[in-house]
């Protein structure tokens, strides 16, 4: 039985109860890119794992992990290039970019999550609304995953009309914060909806500036905001939540209940909502470990560490289980928006204060010629970290 695809019917948070549905769609989508990768197989043989030790939810943790350092590096693919239909690449901000392509399967797969998923947080709509992307132009020039995304949003209602914060101009984007501002102005004497999504950084600028012009306004019923995407070259202008939830309450009247966040990774295409509570509960379709930055170890609940994400969604290249450069927390205490799913929390990406990684430029490790730069951690013992990615060296 394919178990990917059963996996991909359930609902979209029917953790609990699909542990071993999991388990086994974890295990035939590592098979798969076993038997299909030549580069992944030889990353398992290295780390004495076989697809066949996979047999409860416990022995997820011993898949081995691709940093998201390494497909910035290389490129893992598991079927031909002829059958990629889409490629995206992270935003590369600050550094080298993850280039990630997707076959017809795992597009599909995209599909049914993102279905299940807007449907249980009310994101789809027949009312016609009109679209403000605070990020990327989308064109057909640019494979920016996150344009991508807020464009596939779009698409959550009838567009009556699209604006972008930053458009695409001669080949170049080009930032235009104040015809933004001049829309919003527009859109709030209309009746359509006004849905507002992208980076939280410029529409935090934005709104700043808006609410020190004296601007108040009241978009009309049915609009929404939703951010994605990260803060980035911004971190240092990074507020809390409520702060910015406040502010987009006192400049455009959008209430706290009509303001979402999205989580994704071009490494880790799941998507994450945060519920009323703005919680990132686990959907069915993935799980989270945290591992301990001195030893990679898989920690347990309510402790800090660096963010592994796990699933079965690609088929294309082997994004089974992932390590992101981000520090988090995995919470299995209840939630008042009544699920009953572990939820993430997300403390910061990497290298702020106390890591510097090769994708912010700063110091790199280039070890043994191979093409492989390693995160240099303030607080973790490297000579463990490197002895784990050792078999990344022999075989770069």
């Amino acid at each position: 039985m394919n178990h990917i695809k059963k996996l991909f019917k359930q609902k979209p948070y029917n953790n609990k109860g699909q542990d071993q549905l999991f388990t086994k769609a974890m295990k035939e989508n590592c098979l798969f890119h076993y038997q299909s990768s030549e580069t992944y197989r030889r990353i398992c043989i290295s780390q004495n794992f076989h697809p066949d030790q996979i047999k409860t939810i416990d022995d997820l943790e011993k898949i081995p992990i691709i940093p998201t350092a390494y497909l910035k590096q290389n490129e893992m693919l598991s079927v031909d290039k002829k059958k990629l239909k889409i490629k995206v690449t992270s935003s590369g901000t600050s550094g080298k970019k993850s280039v990630v392509g997707f076959d017809l399967k795992s597009i599909f797969m995209g599909l049914r999550m993102l279905l299940r998923l807007g449907k249980y947080h009310k994101l789809f709509s027949l009312k016609p609304s009109r679209f403000i992307v605070m990020g990327y132009e989308y064109t057909k020039k640019t494979s920016i995953a996150i344009s991508k995304s807020t464009y596939v949003y779009t698409f959550f209602s009838p567009a009556l009309s699209k604006d972008y914060a930053l458009k695409y101009i001669n080949g170049e984007y080009k930032l235009d914060l104040e015809n933004i501002k001049q829309k919003l102005i527009k859109y709030s004497k209309k009746k359509a909806p006004v849905r507002i999504n992208g980076f939280p950084s410029y529409t935090y600028f934005l709104l700043k500036q808006m609410k020190d012009e004296g601007f108040k306004l009241k978009l009309p019923k049915g609009s929404m905001l939703s951010t994605g995407g990260g803060w980035k070259q911004f971190q240092n202008e990074q507020i809390d939540k409520n702060t910015f939830y406040d502010l987009v309450n006192d400049v455009v009247g959008i209430p706290h209940e009509k303001i979402f966040e999205f989580f994704s990774a071009v490494e880790h295409p799941v998507l994450y909502v945060d519920c009323k509570y703005h919680h990132f509960h686990v959907p069915a379709y993935a799980r989270v470990l945290i591992r301990d930055v001195h030893d990679l170890k898989v920690i347990g609940a309510n402790k800090i560490g660096l963010v592994n994400l796990l699933s079965p969604i690609a088929n294309s290249i082997p994004l089974t289980s992932i390590m992101t450069d981000d520090l988090g927390i995995l919470h299995d205490t209840p939630c008042p928006c009544g699920l009953t799913t572990p939820y993430l929390e997300l403390i910061s990406r990497v290298g702020v204060k106390d890591v510097v990684t090769c994708a912010q430029g700063a110091s790199e490790y280039l070890v043994g010629g191979a093409k492989w730069f390693y995160t240099k951690v303030k607080l973790m013992n490297q000579q463990k970290r490197m002895n784990y990615f050792h078999p990344f060296i022999l075989i770069s």
